[in-house]
């Protein structure tokens, strides 16, 4: 669903005697994928959401917790806070240093991660049922009493800046943040979610303190559990989760100035391939033409051979191992991105069949096989999203956090199969803007025919 790579303390150490478990776990899941999963849903007196789907096969259980404290909550002058602070989740509590934590998660054999987007960062755990009582109170202790001390937080900020200098080195990763920062230049989705080198210089233990204690907060959170819980399991978690208190008031995500007109970004780079990201502004995740734009984008370049632009840009021209078009729905909306990669001396006509194929979505509706096509893909797929304890609680937490509905797993389908012709040729016209997309090229310039600025 994100472009973006958050940068992630993961521990995903099984002990051999389990691994048949979860790969077995991997094959019920998909073999059930059909069913539509049981939740049961409450709201904590703190106003924490806790969403409960139990299911016995396995004795494992996953959960994941979910904050408003994404990379869009970023002070301008601090890019890269938030996702600092979700690291700095990991890196010490009240009563676990670092280092404890670390081998008690390793005995267990348990999974503890963390990652950050622009709209909400994650906590994500997994761990045995007979081992649920002190994997619990990991868990707890990272969610409400993180201490993020000094020395830990200030090697986790040269730790990513390194990481952000080898960046440097992918030209497909320049591409997308040059994309990204001409696009949303005003917006709090203009920067990257790990920051920049130079904006990550101001981040300080204090300041993600404040930003933990204004944005972790139980009536803004989220919590998912999944797998073999019982309802005394979950009991004797509220008990706990409800002595957690919110503090303040908790922070919207500004809204955002796009750019106001369409504008190259030219990088110049000595490279044999041209990597070219197309896009414009896309839609909020609550635009109620989100599946004709989910079923027009699959015809268009999401639909991997079957798409028009792998037939035309791949098939036909010979140009790209690899084209697709997608659209990032975020709390306000994200970006559309054309995405490639061909030789210096194609990138021009590369981008001109793109642009080309946006128009014809607009001018020429669909053909019944194209749209039986997109529309039998996302029906079919849609269960393998929650096919395992991972997905499903994934694909839980996202849908309460855009407020979907509880029904969304039921008339999911539905939803899909009744986009027509015109559904798809309206959002089209609607929602592609060829004339005044943004393009960012990290290219041979020379090579290219382009000039830079």
């Amino acid at each position: 669903m994100s472009s973006v790579n958050p940068i992630c303390r993961c521990r995903w150490r099984w002990p051999q005697a389990i691994i048949g478990v979860v790969m077995l776990a991997v094959l019920v899941g998909t073999a059930r994928g059909e069913a539509i999963p049981q939740v049961d849903r409450q709201v904590l007196p703190n106003g924490l959401v806790l969403l409960v789907s139990a299911d016995h096969t396995l004795p494992f259980v996953t959960m994941r917790f979910l904050a408003e404290a994404g990379a869009g909550h970023d002070p301008q002058a601090s890019a890269g806070l938030a996702n600092v602070t979700a690291e700095g989740l990991l890196l010490g509590t009240a009563s676990l240093t670092a280092a404890q934590m670390n081998e008690k998660i390793d005995f267990l054999g348990a999974a503890l991660g963390t990652s950050c987007d622009f709209d909400y960062a994650a906590v994500d755990f997994r761990v045995l049922k007979a081992d649920w009582a002190q994997g619990i109170d990991i868990l707890l202790d990272v969610i409400t009493r993180p201490t993020f001390p000094e020395e830990e937080i200030n090697r986790a900020v040269r730790a990513i800046q390194s990481a952000l200098n080898e960046e440097d080195d992918q030209p497909g990763i320049v591409a997308d943040k040059a994309f990204q920062q001409a696009l949303f230049r005003y917006s709090p989705y203009g920067h990257p979610v790990q920051g920049t080198i130079d904006s990550l210089n101001g981040v300080t233990p204090e300041q993600v303190r404040r930003f933990y204690a204004r944005h972790y907060r139980p009536d803004t959170g989220i919590l998912v559990i999944v797998g073999d819980v019982s309802p005394d399991d979950v009991q004797k978690m509220v008990d706990r989760l409800s002595q957690w208190k919110p503090g303040g008031q908790p922070a919207e995500i500004p809204e955002q100035v796009l750019t106001p007109s369409p504008r190259d970004v030219l990088i110049d780079r000595p490279l044999a391939q041209a990597n070219i990201i197309l896009g414009h502004a896309g839609i909020a995740r609550a635009n109620p033409d989100f599946h004709a734009v989910v079923v027009m984008n699959q015809i268009l370049g999401g639909g991997g051979f079957t798409s028009r632009l792998m037939q035309r840009i791949r098939v036909e021209k010979g140009f790209a191992y690899s084209v697709s078009s997608y659209f990032e729905p975020r709390k306000h909306p994200g970006p559309f991105q054309v995405v490639l990669q061909t030789k210096n001396t194609s990138a021009r006509e590369a981008i001109d069949i793109a642009r080309a194929q946006m128009r014809l979505m607009q001018e020429k509706a669909v053909s019944d096989q194209e749209l039986d096509t997109a529309k039998n893909y996302l029906i079919g797929s849609f269960p393998l999203r929650y096919a395992s304890q991972k997905g499903l609680a994934q694909l839980l937490a996202y849908v309460e956090f855009h407020q979907l509905g509880q029904d969304y797993f039921r008339k999911y389908a539905e939803r899909v199969r009744r986009i027509e012709k015109k559904d798809v040729q309206d959002a089209a016209r609607k929602y592609l803007k060829p004339d005044q997309a943004v393009v960012a090229i990290v290219a041979d310039l020379k090579a290219a025919g382009m000039q830079t600025p």
